[in-house]
């Protein structure tokens, strides 16, 4: 598999930025390193071109006749390799160079055909979904029980203006539905790869626990009123070492927490991780909405179970640089052989502005989906999530967006990045 075309590009006008684009991927196809007969793109602007979506897709569409399939969202930013925009008109495109048999792009009106009728079997997807849709976590889990493998990933379009969704499908739409224009709001739209795509994806967390794990031994609906069999609220408090004899500060540090909560034979998946005292990919962290103190409960953006687990947490810039660098080499040491040619190990030793480990690697090209409160900021400076994943895995073509949530195995996460790559192998 031959690297993927890619392009990223800033202007106040979207034609401009295009061409930008247009022009970084023909150069990339006419090198023998990169794919020259792509087949499906994927496409992400930054909120400033929402109103533009339909041009843009037709526009590139028309220029790239042979990429029959599109796919992409909106996001209040966007990455690609090495570089994310925030809060400027942007937009960056990557080509896929896969068989047709083995992805299909799907939406309300070119749904996935079932995995009964022998057409096409989802080993895993990518989906975009829009936050505004009801149940959207329950249609992201029902997704993920399509696949073979029960994991997917992507996540919700943030915009704040429209939020659009990019889905046209070479391969037709739902039948009485008409020509789809391509542009979508509301619900799920993707791409579907089967089992012969060869992906690889991992989850990074953005935050660190503030004490140890408990099981909640109580709950109602939302509201968890016991762990360990006490009190809830009295349990945060403990855990945050505050008193409400002084509700100022109290309330100002329960507004700085989350709740990480996971199942317990989850938790046993990522048990190293957890004895570093970093979240796992198991883990969900979730929002404090309030406090209830006739109940001694602790109100969450979630519905939570009995027996499942709780950890009180906070966003965390050092524990999210070392997560992220974690979930990196994870992906890395699993596609460098133990045994490398010379001319790998050549090109592995090489100053990082001359080498190319994306070629030893075996990376074709990378999706990255990261939390729109992550991005430069909570990693300290501009760009700086993104140049921890150049580091970590070379200069990988690379395209992703920053969401209003993170999906991943079929679970919708928060304060999260996570990392998709195409392999070689595929």
């Amino acid at each position: 598999m031959k690297l993927f075309p890619y392009g990223h590009a800033t202007h106040p006008h979207w034609q401009m930025a295009a061409g930008l684009v247009l022009a970084q991927l023909r150069a990339h196809m006419s090198l023998p390193a990169y794919a020259d007969a792509p087949t499906l793109g994927l496409l992400y602007i930054t909120d400033h071109y929402a109103s533009q979506a339909q041009d843009i897709l037709d526009h590139l569409s028309a220029e790239l006749p042979e990429v029959t399939d599109w796919s992409g969202t909106v996001g209040v930013g966007i990455a690609s390799n090495n570089v994310e925009y925030f809060d400027e008109p942007a937009l960056a495109v990557m080509l896929c160079e896969l068989p047709h048999d083995q992805y299909r792009v799907f939406s309300g009106v070119s749904p996935l055909p079932p995995a009964s009728s022998g057409r096409f079997k989802a080993h895993t997807a990518l989906v975009h979904a829009d936050a505004t849709t009801p149940d959207v976590a329950e249609l992201i889990s029902e997704m993920a029980a399509r696949t073979d493998s029960g994991y997917v990933f992507g996540g919700l379009a943030s915009s704040r203006s429209s939020t659009v969704q990019f889905a046209l499908s070479g391969y037709g739409n739902l039948k009485g539905q008409g020509a789809a224009s391509g542009v979508f709001s509301g619900g799920l739209s993707g791409v579907a790869f089967a089992r012969g795509a060869a992906l690889m994806s991992r989850v990074t967390q953005g935050c660190k626990p503030v004490a140890g794990d408990h099981t909640i031994t109580a709950c109602d609906g939302n509201v968890v009123t016991g762990l360990d069999g006490q009190p809830a609220l009295d349990v945060m408090l403990a855990d945050l070492d505050i008193t409400m004899d002084q509700p100022r500060e109290a309330l100002d540090k329960v507004r700085h927490t989350l709740v990480g909560l996971s199942r317990p034979e989850d938790a046993l998946n990522d048990a190293a991780t957890r004895r570093n005292g970093q979240f796992g990919g198991e883990v969900v962290v979730r929002h404090i909405i309030g406090l209830d103190p006739n109940r001694k409960g602790i109100a969450i953006t979630d519905a939570p179970e009995t027996g499942m687990t709780l950890a009180f947490c906070a966003r965390n810039r050092e524990a999210a640089r070392a997560d992220l660098i974690r979930a990196c080499a994870e992906i890395r040491e699993e596609l460098e052989p133990e045994e490398q040619t010379l001319e790998v190990a050549n090109a592995l030793s090489l100053p990082e502005a001359e080498s190319a480990p994306h070629i030893a690697r075996g990376i074709a090209g990378a999706i990255y989906v990261s939390c729109s409160g992550r991005g430069g900021p909570h990693f300290g400076a501009p760009s700086a999530e993104l140049q921890i994943v150049r580091r970590a895995l070379g200069d990988v073509p690379l395209v992703g967006f920053f969401a209003g949530g993170e999906i991943a195995r079929h679970h919708l996460y928060g304060y999260t990045g996570v990392l998709t790559v195409f392999t070689a192998a595929g």
